[in-house]
């Protein structure tokens, strides 16, 4: 496997990640800074469960659909463009569930009655649910405690496991998963419900287990260099580079499932749950991976240039030929920057350049033959 994704597949890409930080900076800042004008001109579409209000399942027949339990619930008063329509199969038989905010309940009675006529049905056959906001707000409530309580032991956990700089840009990439996540849904209107609520708590563990392969990397990388006069920039570019196709692997493996079961179970099987579940996964796995690359390492990399073993090498970054040479070597190019740009110059990839110039400048000299007296 030769070319460019041969190196990406065994880690030899020689991408300045570090050096063009403030592009994902910038690029994350935006979407959130649309995310904070979308909630706060535009709000969130929460669902019935956090509103409350009432719901009726109506069989489907053949004078009752979707687009005439809307002319019901206009002839009866209700705002038919702020209720939620949708039909759920299950073993064969076919129901209409409607979806309306909090009505008087001789209203809700009145909309009743007047579906099960439309739908040439007993009223018996039509289901009637209230929800209350408070369990909705409960689930807010919880959700909020069960987020500061797990973010406060992954605090403790990656300090302990690596450092407190690391625990805090891996909190920082969280907080942003979970916005732009949110901005997401406010700036396309999608309803929040309770599944959307747990798919934002899965996306935390997702974009903390990606975070943390990068980091695990870094630390390898740094006890790998710690006798050399590198930059921490230096070993944010190693190890995102070698830890890339990694990190790429597992965020397709984990989208893969996630879009068939977007696919089937809302696509062929009609469950909407699935669809509000599956879909805030897949906008959370990939706002996951693109912050482990684009926010966390490079945020870590900034606080660790404050560090006073790294601070006399602050700004200095190995980039190419020199990148590569670090790769292979695990130390600084120095004078051999020269030798390694040269072979790479003869058409050899940076990684394999690298270790040729390393091979030649440290071939010990040929002895000289004594000359004949």
């Amino acid at each position: 496997m030769s070319g460019g994704f041969g190196r990406l597949y065994r880690g030899e890409t020689t991408v300045d990640f570090y050096g063009r930080r403030r592009i994902g900076f910038f690029f994350s800042g935006a979407l959130l800074l649309m995310t904070l004008a979308s909630i706060l001109f535009q709000g969130l579409n929460l669902g019935i469960d956090f509103k409350g209000g009432v719901a009726w399942e109506v069989p489907v027949t053949d004078t009752l659909t979707i687009d005439t339990a809307k002319e019901v619930l206009a002839q009866k008063g209700v705002d038919e463009k702020s209720a939620k329509f949708q039909v759920l199969s299950s073993s064969g038989d076919e129901r209409v569930r409607i979806q309306a905010g909090d009505l008087e309940p001789s209203k809700v009675t009145e909309v009743k009655a007047a579906l099960a006529a439309k739908a040439k049905v007993d009223a018996q056959d039509v289901s009637q649910a209230s929800v209350s906001s408070t369990w909705g707000r409960s689930i807010t409530n919880k959700a909020v405690r069960a987020l500061l309580v797990f973010m406060l032991f992954v605090s403790f956990f990656i300090s302990w496991r690596f450092e407190w700089r690391m625990a805090l840009s891996a909190i920082i990439a969280m907080i942003h998963d979970v916005g732009v996540s949110v901005g997401v849904y406010s700036v396309l209107g999608l309803e929040v419900t309770p599944a959307t609520v747990v798919a934002f708590l899965t996306i935390l563990g997702f974009s903390l287990y990606d975070t943390i392969v990068v980091f695990d990397k870094v630390h390898e990388n740094t006890s790998r260099f710690s006798g050399s006069r590198v930059s921490y920039g230096d070993i944010v570019n190693v190890s995102m580079n070698q830890v890339l196709m990694r990190s790429l692997n597992t965020s397709v493996a984990a989208v893969l499932p996630v879009v068939s079961l977007l696919v089937l179970g809302s696509g062929v099987f009609g469950a909407v749950a699935l669809q509000e579940f599956a879909f805030a996964l897949i906008v959370g796995l990939a706002t996951g991976a693109y912050s482990s690359i684009f926010i966390a390492a490079p945020l870590l990399g900034m606080l660790k240039d404050r560090d006073p073993a790294y601070a006399p090498q602050k700004g200095h970054l190995s980039l190419g030929p020199e990148m590569a040479h670090l790769m292979a070597t695990g130390a600084p190019a120095g004078r051999r920057g020269a030798a390694i740009t040269r072979v790479a110059d003869l058409g050899q990839e940076p990684a394999a350049a690298a270790v040729s110039a390393e091979a030649v400048l440290s071939h010990p000299p040929r002895p000289r033959k004594k000359g004949r007296r």
